[in-house]
């Protein structure tokens, strides 16, 4: 215990001198750390101040003074060396960032090559597969290709025909030579010289100038009676008051056997007797004609062959032509009178010598005493008039009768008191002869003509008779045909008929009359017509325009503005690389004459030309394209679908292929014209574009024109008119023409959406900027408007896709005012295509995209912008309704966008176009 306690005592002082060691070792050791370096700074402070400025360590000093100081040179000598080291490495810095910038330029240089590369690529393959489905198709193709008929002329010798049994039972098939009249003939027709007639001078003076003038403008006639395929020979109407009696039936024999090329029978001949007025001398029938063809209006049933004579219309207007602005409009379509008729009854011989009439209809009807059933139209007639039930105008008395057959109702007073009753007539009652041995007369032939020319719908009591063209015309559209027996009910008839239904017969009614009948040079052509219908020779085609083409130099390779042509990563569809394609031309020659007469006669334009193509060719049933009827066809994906990759690589649709035309206006503007040409480069399906120079100034000779990769052809043109940009061009080989200014700005894929929607509506003008007429209560007429509606029913062919057959009826059939006042007030014409297009179709235009207005800004004052424009075009549409006769305009209210447009697709899927 003593030891542990000791040893404890014992070592407690070292234990203490080395604590106080420790001590004073700390504060040593703080002493040095804070209060020298004070110590330091303060006297180096202080000596830095009071040596100055020039003697100062830490401060600057002049003249580097510093990098004499002996501690600082080295640290001098590493800050210089350092600097250099970073100038040079800012220096390759920069060198780098350039050559970084290069590389850059060409990589993008590598994928725009990439891009193009693949483009290249992909219409190569289009290109490939293109090839490979034509060569396919001509190797299967198993239909000769049809073109424009070459013409085969008939021999001179004429080896003659074998006898019918009798002149009465003559038909086509046994009194008609068609070995002259081949089907590519172009139905070559041979007039006599009227004046070399014995019978001359029996006929009216004013059918004979009336028939001649006919006869020179037509393209069938010729002066080489050898090749003709048809002789026609004027033998009416005769005059009133001829010089001397007619010669009898026998002597009208031998002077028609007399004729040079009659060859014993007359085959191939058409007697033509045109009557000018009711009672027509019907001289022809005791005359033995032979073989020869009879067209006249007045034929009885003992005379007229069925099919092979012809029931021809009056000729009303002999040397004038009709004011069609005088003709009363089609609406109202409710006049003040329901139904009219004025005319007296001539007595038959056979019914004045009848003992006693019959006592039932029955019995009427049995022994057709024909003058007493007129009785009874008479006494229902009065009837209903008495009734007031309806505003009815009869008169069956006259205080100046015309003289007209036996049992025919005569015509009273003059025309043109007849033309004003009939003015506001609903209904025109025309009554058949009572004798039913008369199948046609002039008198009715006459009251028809009347009624179609002031728009009054004719109702005929007697389906027995005849009507002009009733082979080929169906009267049913445009007339109502009443057995008599059904007088009782006409009343009825005709007050159930709708608004609709009888605005319809009007206006079919108006077509058949300024077609076929309003001047003689329709009658002609009609007749002509007819007869070529019924041996199934095609028309003449119709005339094209001839392109006078101005030279013009090339210049540099057009670029692609990538604004106009963007549509996203699709592509719009192959550039064809290989020479443009036309539309494939008169395919259908026979077919419009053989199997599609009801359309080419009750339709207009009428039967009067052949077209090489037209927008209402039938289509084909979908599998019919896999199925051995598969030329030209290019289904989407091979016919499995799919969206906006395979909808760009082919057209699909209903039709095969094809291509447009883009047919560009322009006046005096060479650098908008320029610009705008470029802008078509690169476009898909172009097949070459038509710039019509509407200026009598040429374009300038160091003018240089955009190489796009396709024709261009500047045409030349006789006189500055609007009217050039519809002419048929023979340059426009396409069915699709596309009608642009020469200041529209259309985007690529724009115009690639308006071609496909184009291809789907063939008979309808579709295209952007869309505008629709407005009625003036005020003024009780028509306005033109361009503000903003949820209906249009126009659309400006200043960008508008059309079919060419539309170019045709602008420009050879429409009616000649309307061209005129389009050169009057150098505006109006695209109003004019669209009343044109709507008046043939009964359909409303087509809108595409959203497109209100196209022209681009900066260039220079086009016509629309003189105040006078809306007020020329207020006065054009007011215009064309007159010429008309209605308003064909239709309104729509909706316009097409893609089918894929805003609609949410799968991440594999693209759409049809980015924008539409």
């Amino acid at each position: 215990m003593q030891r542990n306690g000791g040893g404890v005592g014992a070592g407690g002082q070292p234990w203490v001198l080395r604590r106080v060691r420790l001590t004073w070792l700390s504060f040593m050791l703080f002493f040095i750390l804070v209060f020298f370096p004070l110590i330091a700074h303060y006297y180096l402070t202080t000596i830095d101040e009071a040596g100055g400025p020039d003697k100062r360590i830490f401060g600057p000093r002049p003249g580097g003074e510093l990098c004499e100081a002996k501690h600082v040179q080295d640290l001098c000598r590493i800050r210089e060396s350092v600097s250099e080291e970073l100038l040079q490495l800012e220096a390759k810095r920069q060198e780098l960032n350039g050559e970084i910038a290069r590389l850059n330029l060409r990589i993008e240089a590598c994928k725009r090559s990439i891009d193009s590369a693949k483009q290249d690529l992909l219409q190569l393959k289009n290109v490939i597969s293109q090839t490979e489905h034509s060569y396919k198709e001509l190797m299967a193709q198993n239909q000769p290709k049809l073109s424009l008929p070459v013409r085969l002329l008939p021999d001179k010798e004429d080896p003659g025909l074998p006898p019918p049994k009798s002149a009465r039972s003559c038909r086509l098939r046994s009194c008609f030579d068609y070995a002259r009249c081949p089907l590519t003939s172009g139905f070559p027709v041979y007039v006599y010289d009227t004046s070399s007639y014995p019978w001359a001078d029996y006929i009216d003076p004013l059918v004979k100038q009336a028939f001649a003038a006919s006869v020179k403008s037509n393209i069938y006639v010729t002066d080489n009676p050898s090749i003709a395929c048809l002789y026609l020979v004027l033998v009416g109407e005769l005059q009133e008051s001829s010089p001397s009696p007619l010669p009898p039936p026998s002597e009208l024999e031998k002077q028609l056997k007399a004729l040079p090329y009659w060859r014993s029978d007359g085959h191939n001949h058409v007697l033509v007797h045109l009557s000018r007025k009711s009672m027509t001398q019907n001289f022809l029938y005791n005359v033995s004609t032979g073989r020869a063809a009879v067209a006249q209006s007045t034929f009885l049933e003992q005379q007229y062959r069925e099919g092979f004579d012809l029931v021809v219309s009056p000729l009303v207007h002999a040397l004038s032509e009709p004011n069609f602005l005088e003709v009363p409009p089609q609406v109202p379509v409710k006049r003040k009178y329901l139904f009219t008729f004025q005319g007296e009854r001539v007595e038959s011989l056979r019914s004045s010598l009848q003992e006693t009439p019959p006592q039932s209809f029955e019995e009427e009807m049995e022994g057709d005493p024909p003058a007493d059933y007129d009785d009874r139209i008479i006494g229902t007639l009065k009837a209903v008039q008495d009734s007031h039930l309806d505003q009815v105008l009869v008169e069956f008395t006259c205080k100046n009768p015309r003289s007209s057959l036996p049992t025919e109702w005569a015509l009273c007073g003059e025309r043109e008191d007849r033309l004003e009753v009939l003015k506001v007539s609903t209904f025109a009652l025309v009554i058949a002869p009572g004798d039913g041995q008369v199948v046609a007369s002039a008198g009715c032939g006459m009251r028809l003509f009347e009624a179609l020319e002031v728009g009054t719908i004719p109702v005929v009591l007697g389906d027995h008779s005849r009507l002009p063209y009733h082979q080929f015309i169906r009267w049913s559209e445009a007339a109502i045909i009443v057995p008599k027996p059904r007088v009782t009910e006409l009343h009825f008839l005709l007050r159930s008929l709708s608004d609709n239904d009888m605005l319809a017969m009007r206006r079919q009614g108006r077509f058949l009359w300024e077609t076929y009948f309003s001047t003689s040079e329709n009658v002609l052509n009609t007749l002509l017509a007819s007869i070529r219908t019924n041996i199934q020779v095609p028309a003449a085609p119709i005339k094209e325009e001839p392109a006078q083409e101005i030279p013009h130099k090339a210049g540099k390779l057009a670029g692609t503005d990538a604004n106009l042509a963007d549509n996203g990563d699709l592509d719009l569809g192959p550039v064809e690389t290989e020479p443009p394609y036309a539309s494939p031309r008169f395919l259908r020659n026979f077919t419009y004459t053989a199997s599609d007469t009801y359309r080419a006669w009750n339709r207009a334009p009428g039967p009067f030309h052949l077209f090489p193509h037209t927008p209402l060719d039938p289509v084909l049933p979908s599998e019919a394209k896999f199925l051995g009827s598969g030329t030209g066809f290019r289904p989407i994906g091979g016919g499995t679908g799919g969206s906006g990759k395979e909808f760009q690589a082919a057209l699909g649709g209903n039709v095969p292929r094809e291509q447009f035309t883009v047919v560009m206006l322009t006046y005096e503007r060479e650098e908008v014209l320029m610009n705008s040409l470029e802008r078509l480069n690169g476009l898909p399906y172009l097949n070459k574009v038509v710039v019509v120079w509407n200026s009598p100034k040429p374009p300038s000779d160091d003018l240089l024109w955009p190489d796009i990769g396709l024709p261009i052809v500047v045409v030349r043109t006789e006189k500055n008119s609007l009217n050039n940009r519809f002419l048929p061009w023979d340059a426009v080989e396409t069915e699709a023409i596309l009608s642009i200014d020469d200041d529209a700005h259309l985007r690529h894929d724009e115009i690639m959406f308006g071609f496909r929607v184009w291809r789907e509506a063939r008979d309808r003008i579709v295209g952007f900027p869309g505008r629709y007429h407005a009625w003036d209560v005020n003024h009780q007429s028509w306005l033109y408007n361009s503000n903003y509606s949820c209906e249009l029913s126009m659309v400006l062919t200043g960008a508008a896709f059309f079919h060419k057959y539309y170019a045709y009826l602008y420009s050879y059939v429409m009616p000649q005012a309307i061209r005129d006042m389009v050169d009057e007030y150098i505006n109006c014409e695209d109003i004019a295509m669209n009343f044109l297009v709507s008046h043939i179709t009964r359909k409303p235009p087509i809108k595409v995209t959203s497109r209100w207005t196209f022209r681009c800004p900066g260039c220079p004052q086009a016509l629309s912008h003189d105040d006078s424009h809306f007020h020329e075009r207020h006065k054009c549409i007011n215009f064309f309704v007159k010429v008309y006769g209605y308003m064909p305009l239709l309104y729509t209210q909706f316009r097409v966008d893609s089918v894929l447009f805003k609609t949410r697709l799968p991440h594999d899927k693209t759409k049809c176009f980015k924008f539409i």
